[in-house]
């Protein structure tokens, strides 16, 4: 294997702390999560005394001070072992970089050393019913009823960390009659009047990751709480998108290696016919293709992030990361659970529980058919 260049020795010892909290607090407890439909509040509150939480902001706002690798390290670790429940990407690794990168001093102050701690979750509402990859439609009013609030009304579903967040970044029409340029994001906490949690939707993967409809009925929040500058939110949301996109990347890359490692060791020991599954010639040829495009898929997804360290990742880069790889690990995924065989459609299996949640990365992040339409418009 062509051998990982950007971690250091520091990012190796960060490394070995999120493995060993994910054995410990994640593991033994993720079963029950997906049974309840969430995770506990506890496990918030763990992570942020091992500071594994807001691991690349500043210390100054209670983040863990890191760089990117530290955020790509929490990432493939929660992958690695298919624990998709706990909602700390969305929280710490693209709210958290809204509030740091477009929020005022005051909300950064107020808002992260909480949310590196636990005590504060949050959650981004973009998609609407009928709007989902085009925010440019989304039908989320927040209009000013004097210079002192916005009333918000409108819908919101699929929002991950919806049950459990405190805070949430709300992407509305300040204009209504303006497109890109009507869209603003507002932080909206959750016990204000007027908001409403709806069901936690069941979905064919991912169970132990909340996700949820939220309503706001004439919900008042102060001017204050917008989020940057009004009619900059599809500017703001086009600004971070590469980074989401990218995160969704990394956990379909550490995902697909974990899921192949697992079937080498099952196709060595299961046999058929008196010999192991792996010594048949078709399977070797399989399992060979797969690791062959895995690396491939490996190299240039740390390119990727060597260059969004460098802050030179651009939109149609981090498209094509999204989509080949998360176009990898469904092919990958579905081949590992024919080598399974039945077992590859019991639940106790890690690979049963890949290939459920593995199937809408093609979709969060901006589907895969507008990952290519990125692609294609920077031809």
């Amino acid at each position: 294997m062509i051998p990982r260049q950007a971690f250091t020795e520091e990012h190796d010892m960060f490394r070995a702390t999120v493995r060993k909290f994910v054995e410990r607090e994640v593991a033994p407890y993720h079963a029950q999560w997906e049974k309840d439909g969430q995770v506990s509040r506890e496990v918030w509150l763990k992570a942020g005394e091992t500071g594994i939480l807001c691991t690349a902001i500043p210390e100054e706002y209670g983040g863990g001070g890191g760089d990117f690798r530290h955020v790509a390290i929490v990432s493939e670790e929660f992958s690695r072992g298919i624990f998709n429940g706990p909602g700390f990407r969305v929280h710490s690794d693209i709210c958290a970089f809204y509030l740091l990168n477009h929020g005022s001093e005051e909300q950064k102050k107020k808002w992260l050393p909480k949310m590196a701690t636990g005590e504060v979750i949050a959650a981004v509402a973009m998609t609407e019913p009928g709007a989902g990859s085009d925010l440019q439609n989304i039908r989320t009013t927040a209009l000013r009823d004097d210079n002192q609030n916005f009333v918000i009304n409108g819908s919101k579903t699929f929002i991950s960390n919806g049950q459990l967040s405190d805070l949430i970044i709300t992407v509305c029409k300040t204009d209504p009659q303006a497109r890109a340029k009507g869209v603003s994001l507002i932080l909206v906490e959750s016990d204000r009047p007027g908001f409403k949690r709806g069901r936690n939707l069941e979905k064919l993967g991912m169970h132990a990751q909340d996700t949820s409809e939220l309503f706001y009925d004439d919900c008042r929040v102060p001017i204050e709480n917008l989020l940057g500058q009004e009619g900059r939110g599809f500017a703001q949301l086009m600004t971070e998108l590469p980074q989401e996109r990218l995160l969704v990347a990394l956990a379909s890359m550490a995902t697909t290696e974990s899921v192949l490692e697992t079937t080498l060791t099952y196709t060595r020991d299961r046999k058929v016919f008196g010999q192991p599954i792996a010594e048949y010639q078709h399977n070797r040829f399989k399992l060979a293709e797969m690791k062959t495009e895995i690396q491939i898929g490996r190299v240039f997804l740390d390119r990727c992030l060597e260059l969004h360290l460098e802050r030179k990742l651009d939109t149609e880069t981090a498209a094509m990361a999204k989509y080949w790889i998360s176009e990898l690990e469904c092919r990958v995924v579905d081949q590992c659970v024919q080598m399974h065989g039945g077992y590859g459609y019991m639940t106790e299996y890690p690979v049963t529980r890949a290939y459920a949640d593995a199937r809408v990365r093609r979709i969060f992040g901006g589907s895969n058919e507008i990952m290519r339409e990125l692609i294609a418009r920077g031809m």
